[in-house]
């Protein structure tokens, strides 16, 4: 089994910053795709942008040129480093992995979610 466990998140003021942590641990062979998804109170759960093992990102729209996502791959953890925050970008986001535990076993995992609120 694996486990995502999420740092990172809080009330922030319009424009600030919050930088979000996702590590991995557990029988891990190999960590594919990572990313990091939201969900805001009565919408849908949503992508927010998307990091390959070889570091092709994939970004949604909404937080181009504001959010950037690394990977540390010798600590099986991801972040997102989330710049001029919007009221809307208010919502529980969820850390994702699709994760190998052998050379014939692969699972997508998800974060229990950490609470992101932007407010004056």
């Amino acid at each position: 089994q694996v486990q995502l466990v999420e740092s990172g998140g809080g009330l922030v003021q319009p424009g600030g910053s919050l930088r979000l942590s996702c590590a991995a641990s557990g029988s891990i062979f190999s960590i594919n795709v990572m990313g990091w998804y939201r969900q805001a109170a009565e919408k849908q759960r949503e992508l927010v942008v998307t990091i390959t093992n070889g570091g092709r990102t994939n970004y949604a729209d909404s937080v181009k040129g504001r959010f950037t996502i690394s990977r540390d791959n010798a600590k099986n953890t991801v972040y997102l480093q989330m710049n001029s925050l919007k009221p809307e970008d208010t919502a529980v986001y969820y850390c994702n992995a699709d994760i190998s535990h052998n050379l014939f076993t692969r699972r997508n995992y998800w974060g229990q979610g950490t609470q992101v609120t932007v407010s004056s």
